[in-house]
């Protein structure tokens, strides 16, 4: 079994494709969407968490790329730049997935990769800036 978090960059000509039903039906695969940008004029932009048989989610992900889409994997994305960090704990208000949390009573904050959900939320309220994301500098 592997669960992996992927972004999934649409061409615009696959934006208003099944792609999802068929990862569901062909390839027996969980998909939970975390984040999604499509638009059909342009390119679209997926977050999902995948969960299924290993040997058919690589089969779902050599046919996703044979279909045009680029794929990133997801599990480095936000990235906790922990020498910036102040330990305010903004961040661990907001974080909706406790991915982010306060360690007491050291007052330190603790960043779990594998809660992170991606909902950048943390980017915005961190006044240390200590919270980063590649991907919008990933994209090509």
């Amino acid at each position: 079994m592997i669960k992996q978090k992927v972004v999934l960059h649409f061409p615009p000509q696959l934006v208003e494709e099944p792609t999802i039903y068929y990862l569901i039906k062909e390839y027996d695969l969980v998909v939970n969407i975390l984040r999604a940008d499509i638009n059909p004029d342009k390119e679209g932009r997926l977050m999902v968490e995948l969960t299924g048989d290993e040997v058919k989610y690589q089969k779902a992900m050599q046919w996703l790329k044979k279909l045009g889409l680029k794929i990133m994997n997801l599990e480095k994305q936000i990235i906790w730049r922990e020498d910036l960090c102040t330990h305010c704990g903004a961040c661990t208000a907001i974080c909706p997935t406790e991915a982010l949390s306060m360690i007491r009573p050291q007052f330190k904050v603790l960043y779990r990769e594998e809660c992170c959900v991606i909902c950048e939320l943390c980017l915005r309220i961190c006044p240390a800036k200590a919270m980063e994301t590649l991907i919008d500098s990933s994209e090509s």
